[in-house]
């Protein structure tokens, strides 16, 4: 049995780390298996400097036709899944064709990369960005090894922030007005605002506030749109009577949020919207929907 398990092992063990692996800080990430993992933080415009160690099983030699390194940033979608985009794709060499007979060091880098998207995991699709090490050999097949690592670009705050008014009413029935301090905000913002009711003619049992992502991929008739709702804030418990005016306060930094991406590569759009939601004594619902922006502040320690 032994004997087997070795006829299937690779003959040698391939592992890619990062000149600064043990300061960059580290990230959680989900692989396709469903396991999460703590990988280094890039963005976009870094130098990506590391080494790969290529280590021979004892007693075996590994004879190949060149060893190189990829960098690759991929869109996968689910519908088409085994299928990669590559919207970047750099490639070093690092041996020549020979044989392997003890272990070796191979430095690379990859200077000034554009990585313009942010890694996602999605619904449909997931964008990432890999090192691929390759071994190639002859008549049989290649020694493959992959890192994961994630980017996340950051957007100065807005010149232009505007509020959102806006007006939602049934005729003769209800009408309110309700504004938001700004349309644009970072992950870890505050949305601020006021509900007023100018006619209530319905009885309303309570309103709350819910923010929801669409993710939507694809495109014509393959388009592919899924809604999540991530957050529901209660507002008013209660009949409001006219006159009476709703503060609206709502932390967006528990939620699990990632900036607006709108139109990335031709292949998936990411949007989010802040719904409003009446319902009345006889459980119908009135909504109102209104898109806002998401970016990435960056951080100050």
């Amino acid at each position: 049995m032994n004997i087997l398990i070795g006829a299937f092992k690779p003959p040698c063990n391939i592992s890619i780390s990062f000149v600064d692996g043990r300061t960059r800080k580290q990230v959680p990430w989900k692989k396709e298996n469903g396991q999460t993992v703590m990988v280094p933080l890039f963005q976009s415009q870094e130098n990506i400097v590391g080494e790969v160690l290529i280590e021979p099983q004892p007693g075996k030699k590994v004879e190949h036709t060149g060893v190189k390194i990829e960098l690759l940033g991929q869109i996968e979608l689910y519908f088409d899944r085994g299928n990669f985009y590559d919207f970047t794709s750099l490639v070093r060499e690092l041996d020549v064709p020979g044989e392997m007979y003890e272990r070796k060091t191979y430095p690379f880098e990859f200077s000034t990369v554009e990585m313009p998207y942010e890694s996602y995991n999605g619904v449909n699709l997931r964008l990432r960005y890999i090192l691929k090490v390759t071994v190639s050999r002859n008549y049989v097949s290649n020694i493959v090894e992959y890192q994961d690592f994630v980017v996340r670009n950051y957007t100065p705050l807005p010149p232009i922030n505007n509020s959102i008014k806006m007006e939602v009413g049934i005729e003769d029935c209800l009408h309110i007005e309700f504004e938001y301090n700004k349309s644009k905000y970072h992950l870890k913002d505050v949305i601020i605002g006021k509900i007023f009711f100018l006619l209530v003619r319905i009885k309303i049992k309570n309103m709350e506030l819910e923010i929801r992502r669409r993710e939507s991929t694809g495109s014509g008739p393959n388009t592919y749109v899924e809604t999540e709702t991530l957050a529901k804030y209660e507002l008013m418990d209660g009949a409001p009577v006219r006159g009476e005016s709703i503060p609206v306060r709502l932390f967006l930094s528990p939620y699990e949020l990632t900036p607006t991406y709108r139109n990335i590569n031709n292949k998936f759009s990411v949007k989010y919207y802040l719904n409003l939601v009446l319902v009345d004594e006889e459980d119908r619902r009135y909504f109102k929907q209104q898109e806002i922006t998401v970016y990435r502040l960056l951080e100050t320690s």
